[in-house]
């Protein structure tokens, strides 16, 4: 049976912007009738991804997201000597097989999620082409540079779609919910001005410059959930570099948060609950606790949060096997005993022949 893994986080934001719509305002949601502010699953993931329990622990297990690696690559030859046009037919070659490249550039018309692994391939091909050796057909040429596991722990995680490969297609491992206050919550707008320090009093005493911008804050509910089993495949029975990647994952989702406006707001929250759970159950979240809104507090949430859980619970059978909770303000576990309790879900999973 499969092995799941799933977050709950309450995180109290401060005022701020750190996930903007079209306009420059924070993301809204209405959800039972009442106004909420939401933060994106694709911010969350960027700010995982960005996150140094990312950046630093998994070095050189994560991939790059892209439409450049035809432009690099040209770059890179062309800095050992190549000339120009040959570099860029070399280049060319490699780069459209992860993407269709625009008109008269090396650049591709989508992102791929390129991992390191495929880098290397790369290179190495470009290697052979220099050497005299003739470009493998299609077949042969995607499957000699494209993997559908490797050591990306974020395209596992996250996975990828190749449009034109879809057999090197990667399904997502971990499942990230869009986050929505638990309560009423609406936009507000600032108005703001500048002052120009060399501007005189005698010349002027209006402002140099004014503008608005909209914030927002309030408990924000967060949902994840990791299939374990798929996570250990697509990173190629790699038991070791799953778990680690789980390490970051938990810690990341604990402390990470898009970076919208930071500098104007200085939003640096931490998750004040977290609750884990692991098992073989089919997943379910627990945002049905907030669908009425509840009072703008944490303790409120908390309280919503858990009885939604034992409801559910008695309703359809235990959810999980075991459990870990951190609460911040009743002084209940560590963020090192969550992170350990998700880890060990993945060392402790069965094998599957």
């Amino acid at each position: 049976m499969t092995t799941f893994v799933q977050f709950h986080l309450l995180t109290t934001y401060p005022l701020s912007n750190p996930n903007r719509d079209d306009q420059g305002r924070p993301k809204q949601a209405l959800i039972g009738g009442s106004p909420r502010l939401r933060i994106s699953s694709q911010s969350l993931k960027r700010a995982i991804r960005e996150s140094s329990y990312f950046a630093q622990d998994l070095a050189g297990n994560i991939g790059t997201r892209t439409r450049r690696l035809a432009t690099e690559l040209k770059a890179e030859l062309m800095d050992q000597g190549v000339m120009e046009d040959q570099a860029g037919k070399i280049a060319s070659e490699i780069g459209a097989v992860f993407s269709k490249l625009e008109k008269d550039s090396t650049n591709a018309t989508t992102l791929a999620f390129i991992s390191p692994d495929e880098w290397a391939l790369a290179r190495n091909l470009a290697a052979k082409a220099l050497a005299g050796e003739p470009f493998p057909k299609e077949k042969e040429l995607k499957a000699a540079l494209l993997r559908r596991a490797d050591g990306a722990v974020d395209i596992a995680m996250f996975g990828r779609m190749l449009a034109d490969s879809p057999d090197y297609n990667r399904e997502a491992a971990v499942q990230v919910a869009h986050a929505f206050t638990t309560h009423r919550a609406q936009v507000q707008d600032d108005w703001f001005s500048a002052v120009d320090d060399l501007k005189t009093r005698e010349e002027d005493a209006g402002a140099g410059h004014i503008g608005e911008q909209g914030f927002g804050g309030g408990v924000y509910y967060l949902y994840a959930c990791v299939n374990v089993d798929l996570l250990i495949e697509n990173l190629g029975g790699d038991r070791d570099l799953a778990a680690k990647g789980m390490e970051s994952l938990a810690r990341a989702l604990a402390t990470a948060t898009p970076k919208g406006k930071q500098n104007s707001f200085a939003h640096h929250p931490r998750a004040g609950f977290i609750r884990v759970e692991r098992g073989s159950a089919q997943p379910r979240d627990l945002s049905g606790a907030f669908h009425k809104a509840v009072a703008a507090d944490e303790r409120a949430s908390v309280e919503a949060l858990t009885d939604m859980a034992a409801k559910i619970d008695r309703a359809y059978g235990t959810s999980c096997d075991a459990m870990a909770v951190m609460d911040v303000a009743e002084g209940l576990g560590s963020l090192d005993e969550v992170v350990d309790f998700a880890a060990t879900a993945v060392k402790d999973a069965p094998a599957h022949a």
